[in-house]
């Protein structure tokens, strides 16, 4: 049987007929019900059914079935990670709107006081977002037993540990150019301290891997006032190359290298990451690392559908997620 030619979705029934099979066990099978006794000769005829057709099961019937919303909340982070969040929420709505899900974003906040009123409201079938989620809102996800999606996760094998990924990509590329006393510097605001913990341990890892010294650490103010007298003091220690928590962190340490009277990278290399547009013309231009948002997307989708109950291909390694972008400032 086949739907070409005409705009009649495939329905159950459809697939029952095809598989031989009730629509009873088409919806057991797809619905991934428990405590049914079907053989995985019956489940592989009905899901090869429901792909030979291109049927897709109706949302709403399938969470009324299993108690769920057909909702995914999605969370856009409090951190200075550029336009990625959104481009891959966006994305990811798009993705996932094809499978007949919806994708809620929800803007995280100090006290994560919209995300615990989201899941008690929406009941939710997944929480998903860029990192995972701290405090009341993760307290809230955990206590409801749901599912959450993050990047670097288990559950999203084809992006491998983000962190680590990233972390060897930098220490490499200024290993490369004789650096091997590194430094990170955290943005001063105590909000994104989490995402600064997450690419200090992805390059602490890769240092130990290489033998490196320890990585000296310190946190750099927005405003700027304590930047040269922290990048005197890292120059001072040997330290030949920073690694910033983000590319607005990069800039607050390549003020202070000028406030400090020195060079950059003659006497301190520096490099950001998630590559916005302005480190292009930032003085010298910045070294960073850029996000493929449709690379993310492509391994998030499969994870969250099977997450979520439906068959779906297991994902495999694909395109690397994060890219190195070389400038002036290493």
């Amino acid at each position: 049987m086949s739907t070409r030619g005409t705009t009649t979705r495939p329905t159950k029934a459809d697939v029952a007929r095809l598989a031989k099979v009730s629509t009873a066990t088409v919806s057991y099978v797809l619905n991934n019900v428990e405590g049914q006794r079907i053989s995985e000769q019956t489940k592989t005829a009905v899901r090869d059914a429901a792909a030979q057709l291109g049927y897709r099961p109706n949302l709403a019937a399938r969470n009324l079935a299993v108690g769920g919303s057909g909702v995914v909340l999605y969370i856009v982070p409090r951190t200075d990670l550029g336009e990625l969040p959104l481009e891959v929420g966006s994305r990811l709505t798009t993705a996932l709107g094809r499978h007949g899900i919806v994708l809620s974003m929800q803007l995280e906040t100090d006290d994560g006081q919209n995300i615990v009123d989201a899941v008690a409201n929406f009941n939710p079938a997944a929480v998903a977002g860029v990192f995972p989620l701290a405090g009341a809102a993760a307290a809230a996800v955990d206590a409801a037993g749901i599912p959450q999606i993050y990047l670097g996760s288990e559950k999203l094998r084809a992006l491998g540990s983000l962190h680590l990924t990233v972390g060897a990509m930098r220490v490499e590329h200024l290993m490369s150019r004789g650096h091997t006393r590194l430094a990170f510097a955290y943005s001063g605001a105590e909000v994104l301290r989490p995402l600064g913990d997450y690419w200090l341990s992805g390059l602490r890892a890769a240092a130990d891997e290489h033998g490196l010294p320890d990585i000296e650490v310190a946190s750099v103010d927005i405003d700027g006032s304590d930047a040269a007298e922290i990048v005197s003091t890292w120059v001072s220690a040997g330290v030949t190359a920073v690694c910033a928590q983000s590319d607005e962190t990069a800039f607050v340490v390549l003020h202070g290298i000028r406030r400090a009277g020195l060079r950059c990278p003659g006497d301190l290399a520096v490099m950001g990451v998630d590559a916005i547009p302005l480190g292009a013309v930032s003085s010298p231009p910045l070294t960073s690392v850029v996000f493929d948002a449709k690379t993310i997307v492509d391994a998030a989708v499969p994870a969250m559908m099977a997450e979520l109950g439906y068959p779906t291909v297991a994902d495999e390694p694909g395109e690397d997620p994060a890219r190195l972008i070389v400038r002036d400032s290493t």
